[in-house]
């Protein structure tokens, strides 16, 4: 099928990088003569164009595009409620059931005479990528997660970012725990991956280090803790991921919803109560939560970034589909959806990380 007209769409939590990945791809499909749109939010644009006074779509040209590597979140604005294929509709008697929008979008993407789809996503949107192109949409996905959890990828882009920034916040915060003589907790995104905490402990020498990949046991983080004490370090660092939980227990989930991920959180809490209770010690919590996600891209994001969106545009003209974008260095391959949708990709326990944290003396709760 000839291709003249493209949209680009972002879905999910927001992530340094996908302003460079929509530059990349504008820019190189303009080069072959293609006309880009942008869907605003996620397909909000498409299923409800009357929110949208400019427009649920909008033009995507060179102008548009004019400097906006640098910039973090993304132009086209992003939701991680409202699945397509697993709508929330409220129903009469208050109660909210789920229902499949799929056809509708492809619908209207066809009405734009749209041709295919660039969609940036972490699992969530590439399993709803995977399924339309089921349904017959032209579609490329390109991995994006601070989380780094997406399988058949080395590296997703907006990880570098959220590891350099929650790397400096744990190196502030040695200086103040010394002052105190405290324990302070640090809790990192990453969902049930434990990727930003290994990543950020290690770089920013943390003392303990817990992972959603090794449930903990607080004995042993609290010993951890008492060790140290007597060795005349009266602080220590710990670094939380935000999907960590004691052995036999479970991560700690703050809000469920219908249409939406379990919203994760707690977790730094929780770890420092046990601690407090085991070792009398004064503990504090810092949440650095959303911090991780905005900001200016590192120059490694913004460079994997701009690879993947020429790549994924690259591979429409090849006459790919139902396929995403993956690093494979030295080079960007594609693979199919189905192999990533609906997995995750962990920290692997048999790692030279997570060896070089127990040479290190990094406790991990096991």
């Amino acid at each position: 099928m000839t291709i003249r007209r493209i949209a680009i769409n972002t879905g999910g939590g927001d992530a340094p990088g996908l302003n460079a990945v929509i530059r990349a791809v504008v820019l190189t499909a303009l080069k072959r003569g293609w006309e880009c749109l942008g869907i605003r939010d996620g397909f909000n644009g498409l299923l409800f164009p009357e929110h949208y006074p400019a427009g649920g779509i909008i033009p995507l040209g060179a102008a548009q595009v004019e400097g906006i590597t640098t910039l973090g979140g993304t132009i086209l604005g992003t939701t991680n409620r409202g699945n397509p294929l697993r709508y929330p509709q409220r129903q009469p008697d208050g109660s909210t059931i789920e229902v499949d929008r799929g056809d509708e979008v492809l619908a209207r993407l066809a009405e734009a005479g749209i041709d295919a789809l660039v969609m940036l996503g972490g699992d969530g949107s590439l399993t709803i990528a995977e399924a339309l192109s089921r349904r017959g949409l032209r579609v490329i996905g390109v991995p994006k997660t601070i989380d780094n959890d997406l399988d058949q990828t080395v590296v997703t882009f907006g990880f570098d970012t959220a590891v350099a920034f929650a790397t400096e916040c744990i190196d502030r915060l040695h200086a103040t725990a010394a002052s105190h003589s405290r324990v302070l907790v640090v809790e990192v995104m990453g969902r049930y991956a434990g990727w930003i905490a290994l990543h950020a402990g290690l770089a920013g020498s943390a003392d303990v280090l817990l992972i959603p990949e090794l449930p903990y046991d607080p004995a042993v983080v609290a010993a951890a803790i008492a060790a140290r004490e007597r060795a005349g370090r009266h602080s220590a660092i710990v670094v939380v991921a935000e999907g960590a939980h004691p052995v036999g227990g479970a991560a700690s989930v703050l809000a469920t919803e219908v249409g939406r991920a379990d919203r994760l959180g707690g977790a730094g809490e929780r770890v420092a109560a046990e601690i407090t209770a085991l070792t009398g010690k004064e503990t504090r919590v810092v949440v650095l939560g959303h911090l991780l996600r905005g900001g200016t891209p590192t120059a490694s994001d913004r460079l994997l970034s701009l690879r993947f969106g020429a790549a994924a545009v690259r591979g429409l003209a090849a006459g790919h589909s139902g396929v995403m974008v993956a690093l494979d260095p030295p080079v960007v391959r594609y693979v199919p959806l189905a192999l990533v949708a609906g997995r995750m990709r962990m920290v692997p326990l048999a790692s030279d990380s997570i060896e070089t944290a127990r040479d290190l003396g990094i406790c991990l709760g096991d």
